[in-house]
């Protein structure tokens, strides 16, 4: 649960970046981030916030994706009918749909080695990223169709701990 404060302090910033006063961020605002020029993946970033057909998030959006890198509440109740935004399964459907990019609920190999690509290409040969993608996909392809499915992606990162790695201190 986030208090007022924390709720305040988001719509200050969220204010702050609306640089032209529109009442929601376009992808210019998002573009004028400092932390987020120089990641590789930024395109993919901004695009979890921007809805398909979308040019504009609003404050209530802007939020909901957030909650994703709010650490996770392990004293909350499991008996909740609606899984929080920032539940390990919720965390883990965010990242992979930045990999889904056609949102068909399903990793293809192209999928994966463009990710790669933005993430490395500066680190690695074209060779080398081909083979990280197609070592991935023999470890997490467990029905070897050449596609993750949410389910595999989840189970060849179950070891992970998503919630850790997904939490922002500021949003606790």
């Amino acid at each position: 649960l986030v208090s007022a404060a924390h709720i305040q302090r988001l719509y200050d910033r969220f204010q702050l970046l609306d640089r032209d006063q529109m009442g929601g961020l376009r992808n210019e605002d998002f573009e004028a981030i400092p932390e987020l020029v120089t990641n590789p993946i930024k395109d993919r970033i901004i695009g979890a916030f921007l809805s398909p057909g979308k040019d504009m998030v609003d404050f209530p959006s802007f939020v909901r994706v957030l909650a994703h890198f709010q650490p996770t509440n392990s004293k909350r109740s499991k008996t909740s009918s609606q899984e929080q935004y920032n539940s390990p399964t919720r965390k883990l459907q965010f990242v992979f749909q930045l990999y889904d990019q056609d949102r068909d609920g399903k990793i293809s190999k192209t999928e994966m080695l463009q990710v790669l690509q933005e993430m490395l290409r500066m680190e690695e040969t074209d060779e080398q990223l081909q083979s990280v993608m197609e070592k991935a996909f023999q470890e997490a392809d467990l029905d070897q169709d050449d596609a993750i499915s949410f389910d595999e992606f989840k189970k060849s990162l179950e070891k992970l701990d998503i919630s850790e790695k997904m939490s922002i201190g500021f949003l606790c």
